[in-house]
């Protein structure tokens, strides 16, 4: 890549890590990240269709809150080039901020997980994802990433108890996108877009079971497995509206926009000193 073309990368991903609306900010918040550690090497058709399907993926997230796609899995392409990916986006975002989070998304897997065979990241309000291999409507209750709050509940333990199973029963029901309170306890629970009724059913009821037995008394907790979530917390607690929460720490987030911010000045270096050697 030449150094101009560079430049203007660190230039527009500095920018769109500056200008964050706070709805943006919200339903954006960084929860996991998960890379394949195997790299490909630039400059390939696998490359190519990566770029392919991302570009699909940020451009379809304004008019739907799923989709898939797929990029050099026809006869004419090399083989194993092929790259298949999707987005989800949470089903009570409004257009604007599911299309906001995938542009999001989109923009910081490149950054989270460079060059990587497979990737796939959760931010708070939708999911971006890609791989070599074709992941697209098979079912998985593997854990992807779990999370139980350090405090717990210092009240009514059995008041509490009865109102979260309560919640977690209602989310288990096996709707593909489930919102549920009892109390002050609140939750929600979303499968795929690309798992069949039966398939959502039975990954939603892993979901809340492991939630169940993993987080006790946690006022606060997520369970995501690869196909389907589910979450709870305690109302005041974990503020969907915030612009921040103590529990969906950004601490990834920060660190790219960190490491962006650092590119764009050693970026800016460079211009200076070379304008520098021209005028000599």
């Amino acid at each position: 890549m030449m150094l101009s073309e560079k430049l203007r990368l660190l230039f527009f991903f500095a920018a769109v890590l500056s200008t964050k609306t706070p709805c943006t900010i919200a339903s954006s918040s960084f929860i996991y990240a998960s890379c394949f550690p195997s790299r490909y090497p630039p400059d390939t058709p696998f490359q190519y269709n990566v770029n392919s399907v991302l570009a699909s993926i940020a451009n379809s997230a304004s008019m739907s809150s799923y989709s898939c796609f797929a990029s050099g899995n026809d006869s004419s392409s090399p083989p194993g080039s092929a790259a298949y990916g999707l987005y989800q986006c949470r089903n009570d975002l409004s257009a604007e901020e599911c299309s906001a989070c995938v542009q999001s998304g989109v923009e910081q897997v490149g950054l989270v997980c460079p060059e990587a065979y497979a990737a796939a990241l959760q931010l708070d309000g939708c999911l971006v994802r890609y791989s070599n291999y074709d992941f697209v409507g098979k079912p998985n209750v593997s854990v992807a990433y779990k999370k139980c709050s350090s405090e717990t509940s210092g009240g009514d333990v059995g008041e509490f108890f009865r109102r979260r199973d309560e919640v977690l029963g209602d989310l288990g029901s096996g709707q593909a996108f489930r919102v549920s309170t009892s109390g002050t306890v609140q939750g929600y629970a979303q499968c795929m877009g690309d798992l069949s009724p039966g398939d959502c059913a039975a990954c939603l009821a892993q979901a809340v079971e492991q939630l169940r037995n993993a987080c006790g008394a946690s006022l606060a907790a997520d369970m995501f497995l690869e196909k389907c979530c589910a979450r709870y917390w305690v109302s005041g607690y974990y503020p969907r509206a915030a612009d921040t929460s103590d529990y969906t720490d950004d601490d990834i987030g920060k660190t790219v926009a960190i490491i962006v911010g650092i590119l764009a000045g050693v970026a800016l270096l460079v211009v200076f000193m070379s304008f520098m050697k021209r005028t000599r």
